[in-house]
């Protein structure tokens, strides 16, 4: 039966990639022909990104459309094909409430908030451009973040989290507090690491391969194929965000992808492993977050430009340079994640 469940989550991961490409130039034509690009901040606000990025300016944004409404789209069409036709159809449906509704619910809720970030961007319709203030997104993050605390902590009975080879510990309410920081931190992440062409779309790529690979081992079939629908919509983005990219993924995109990936880590309680697959997330976030420290305590950066991968930029690296070097880095930190997560789950069956 697992042979089956293996097909399937191939099976729709390969569909995903195949549909995501397919109408890819109907959303190019789109975002092109109303001029939807991404502006830049200006070199009062950023000089030294400003410097590096003035000639991205006008490239589309939004791009995370193409992995958002493919997966919403597939998700529905398998459902209702479940419903109106026979069985075969409906072993391909993978919308559970236990495993999928949530995430996809987290997905869309927040790829519509990122959606109208991109147009306040687009549009300019702040005193800045930019789209909405930090402040307003980790508002936003909280929101999101709330809804899901209480849907894990009074409507799924979720208390207990799982520590690596140490066991299951019940944190009673302190389960609401951990799950909004997991949220928001991750969201806060991968919107850091999206800045160069490529370099978000890679990263989350092999996060949610690996949180894939989790929820089959742990027998959340559905959830593994929610995740490789993801997966093959994300390598079609790939295809057409590598540099130079034809558009960039968009707060729809970085916003939604960042808090469905925390909540997937959640749902499978693997969330001490999340530090570890998402290093680079981590590592992007950080270091935003000593360039400010730094500059509110000691009155000067530490960084050229942060997130560090503009600081390399900055530096004299290469974009096309930072970005494979950091898909090889997020390859490696992934299957190290993976590798502890099986080890623990030996450990567990007392086979190690």
């Amino acid at each position: 039966m697992e042979i089956f469940f293996i097909l399937k989550v191939f099976f729709l991961g390969v569909i995903s990639f195949i549909l995501a490409f397919a109408w890819t130039p109907v959303l190019t034509h789109f975002l092109y022909k109303y001029k939807l690009g991404k502006s830049i901040r200006s070199a009062e606000l950023a000089p030294v990104f400003a410097s590096m990025h003035r000639k991205k300016e006008g490239t589309p944004t939004m791009g995370g459309l193409l992995v958002w409404v493919t997966t919403l789209v597939l998700t529905i069409f398998f459902f209702y094909m479940g419903k109106i036709f026979d069985d075969r159809w409906g072993q391909l449906n993978f919308l559970s409430r236990s495993e999928v509704l949530l995430p996809l619910g987290a997905l869309i809720a927040s790829a519509l908030v990122g959606l109208a970030d991109d147009l306040i961007d687009i549009f300019r319709l702040g005193k800045k451009s930019g789209g909405l203030q930090m402040r307003h997104r980790f508002l936003i993050y909280s929101v999101i973040a709330i809804i899901g605390a209480y849907w894990f902590y009074f409507k799924l009975d979720w208390t207990t989290i799982h520590v690596p080879f140490m066991g299951n510990y019940d944190i009673g309410w302190w389960y609401i507090p951990l799950f909004i920081f997991v949220i928001v931190a991750t969201a806060f992440s991968v919107n850091e690491i999206d800045g160069l062409d490529g370099l978000a779309g890679g990263t989350l790529l092999t996060s949610f391969a690996a949180f894939g690979v989790i929820a089959f081992v742990n027998g959340k079939y559905n959830l593994a194929t929610f995740c490789s629908v993801i997966v093959g919509a994300l390598l079609a983005f790939l295809w057409f965000n590598i540099h130079p990219a034809r558009f960039f993924m968009g707060d729809t995109g970085s916003m939604s992808l960042g808090v469905t990936l925390g909540v997937i880590a959640m749902l499978t309680n693997s969330v001490f492993l999340l530090p570890i697959i998402g290093f680079l997330f981590v590592l992007e976030s950080l270091s935003v977050i000593i360039q400010i420290a730094s500059k509110k305590l000691r009155g000067k950066k530490i960084f050229i430009s942060a997130p560090f991968h503009h600081h390399l930029e900055a530096v004299g690296w290469p974009e096309a340079k930072i970005v494979m070097r950091f898909w090889v880095m997020s390859g490696v930190f992934a299957v190290l994640g993976l590798i502890l997560f099986l080890l623990d789950t030996l450990y567990r069956a007392g086979k190690f």
